[in-house]
């Protein structure tokens, strides 16, 4: 029988955005900026094609990287923007 792999079906568990941002800021490197709940919203309109027929679901599978990805780039053009 094969071992079930906690790691993947963490990774794939259909979760809340709230619960995607408290795991997102827990375990992010130090680094890193920290999410908040307008950054979310922002990324998910920005990338409605990561969503599936029910918008409200997050999976750390599928959106982590790709928000880890744009956030840093979201920060500049606002910091570029800025007066």
């Amino acid at each position: 029988m094969k071992a079930v792999d906690v790691d993947k079906e963490r990774a794939e568990k259909e979760i809340s955005m709230d619960d995607f941002l408290t795991f997102y800021n827990k375990n992010l490197p130090s680094q890193f900026p920290k999410a908040s709940n307008a950054l979310l919203k922002e990324f998910k309109r920005e990338h409605p094609l990561l969503f599936k027929d029910d918008n409200t679901v997050w999976t750390l599978d599928r959106h982590r990287k790709k928000f880890m990805d744009w956030h840093p780039k979201k920060l500049r053009v606002s910091e570029i923007s800025a007066p």
